[in-house]
């Protein structure tokens, strides 16, 4: 089994190949000129494919092996019972490819006096109001602040999966984001949800802040946190480990 295409570009022999994403989509122009005429080829010779969602086979040869969904497994993190002081976190670890300049462009408009957005992902220098930066952290400083935040806003320019948005949901914050290119899996959670807090126009700063507002100022009680629960439910490591063990497990032994 290789673990994404580019590995299984330099395979020995066919294998199964799991990934996120097909460099037909997220390597155009000069920069994937040698990837994707030879990942069409071992897509079409492997015996089994393994996304980890259907948006992910975008792009996929029309002959190809058969395909079994596998989620990356999401849990939420312990609740140490910190309070939601933290108005909106985003995380930006590309800040290009994340879309951080239209996040900053809707929270300039949206944020209140009080309100603060925190960045973290990167490590950069942003001199606006109301914005801190923590740059890189760990797993285990990372999850915890996202439990204090009550908003994760985001305006990916394309978005492959998005755990870090399926991470927010887990941990019990909003999810703001822009429609985005890519399989982007927590995108229909989100409209789901709450479709109010889903901008199509990814450019336009006025809606993105519209959206930020209504999610800062609903209710903490109103059930949003309960239902992403429950929507996260597939993507959890007992989701998962049954797509193993009813799908995976009787395909690759076939």
């Amino acid at each position: 089994m290789y673990s994404t295409t580019t590995t299984a570009l330099f395979w020995p022999r066919p294998g199964a190949i799991r990934f996120d994403a097909l460099a037909v989509k997220n390597r155009p122009g000069r920069h994937g000129v040698w990837q994707r005429p030879l990942e069409r080829r071992r897509l079409r010779e492997a015996p089994l494919l393994l996304p980890w969602d259907a948006g992910s086979l975008a792009g996929a040869p029309q002959e190809r092996a058969e395909a079994v969904v596998v989620p990356i497994a999401v849990e939420p993190s312990p609740d140490a019972g910190a309070p939601r002081d933290v108005a909106a976190l985003t995380y930006a670890a590309n800040p290009e490819k994340k879309g951080l300049d239209r996040v900053l462009a809707a929270w300039a408009i949206a944020r209140r006096s009080a309100e603060e957005l925190v960045v973290a992902g990167a490590d950069l220098r942003i001199d606006a109001a109301g914005v801190r930066v923590v740059g890189v952290l760990s797993p285990d400083a990372y999850r915890p602040l996202l439990r204090r935040a009550r908003v994760f806003v985001t305006a990916p320019r394309r978005e492959d999966y998005g755990i870090a948005q399926l991470e927010a949901l887990a941990d019990g914050c909003r999810l703001v984001t822009t429609a985005a290119p890519g399989p982007y899996a927590a995108l229909q959670l989100a409209r789901a949800l709450d479709p109010r807090l889903v901008v199509d126009a990814a450019d336009d700063a006025e809606a993105l802040a519209a959206a930020l507002r209504a999610a800062l100022d609903a209710p903490a009680d109103d059930g949003y946190a309960s239902r992403a629960r429950d929507a996260l439910a597939p993507f959890r490591q007992d989701g998962v480990d049954a797509a193993v063990r009813d799908a995976l497990l009787p395909a690759l032994l076939r």
